[in-house]
């Protein structure tokens, strides 16, 4: 039987925002650790807002915003409008942030200047510090590394930045080798003299395709 296409919202629910967030998401276990570095801050928090004590009207808590910055590194959100936007509808980003439903979203200017004071007491690089270490004492580190030169990855250069060495070229050719051989012993870049043709052999490489397909990023 074909189901009713209708939308039925109740007032009321009796789940948690955790009840939506699956039991071996990834977000579960690094909420937990950050959680565990927040605690570590108070006393850098209570610092941060102790000229405030006196009155006005209490801030975003240091600890949401943090979480909220975590979120826009780990699903590279552009904006901190974009940000706010998505928490709106996002019950992952609420949870994690540790927003209610009916909690109200921060306003972009507002989530700006508060992140500022944090960017102002160095409070991201502490909480970085503090996850490394707690990384460290669960032996999740490793002494192991590798390193990758760029200098060994051979660019493309634009064909049409191909010119001779000895500047015989006709004037307004406007690039065309139609009917021209080229090499890199007759010819060079005239954007980047540094960058050389790759071989039709690098250039079929399937390793080699990534370059290939953004080649326009060296030009």
């Amino acid at each position: 039987m074909r189901g009713a296409d209708t939308f039925t919202e109740i007032p009321f629910t009796l789940h948690r925002l955790e009840d939506f967030v699956p039991p071996d998401h990834p977000l579960r276990p690094i909420r937990q650790m950050v959680n565990e570095a927040l605690a570590k801050m108070d006393a850098l928090f209570a610092g941060m807002y102790e000229a405030d004590s006196k009155g006005g009207r209490p801030s975003i808590a240091p600890e949401k915003l943090l979480r909220a910055m975590l979120l826009q590194v780990f699903y590279s959100v552009r904006s901190e409008r974009q940000l706010m936007e998505q928490v709106q509808y996002n019950l992952l980003y609420r949870w994690f942030i540790g927003l209610a439903m009916e909690d109200v979203v921060w306003v972009p200017t507002v989530f700006t200047k508060n992140r500022e004071r944090l960017l102002a007491h160095d409070a991201v690089i502490e909480l970085f510090n503090l996850v490394v270490q707690s990384a460290e004492e669960h032996g999740w580190l490793s002494g192991e590394h590798f390193s990758v030169d760029g200098a060994l990855i051979q660019a493309w250069a634009s064909h049409k930045s191909f010119v001779r060495k000895d500047g015989s070229d006709e004037p307004g050719s406007g690039g065309s080798f139609k009917g021209q051989s080229r090499s890199n012993e007759t010819h060079e870049s005239n954007t980047l003299p540094c960058q050389t043709r790759c071989s039709p052999v690098i250039a079929d490489d399937p390793h080699w395709s990534a370059i290939h397909d953004n080649k326009s990023t060296f030009n």
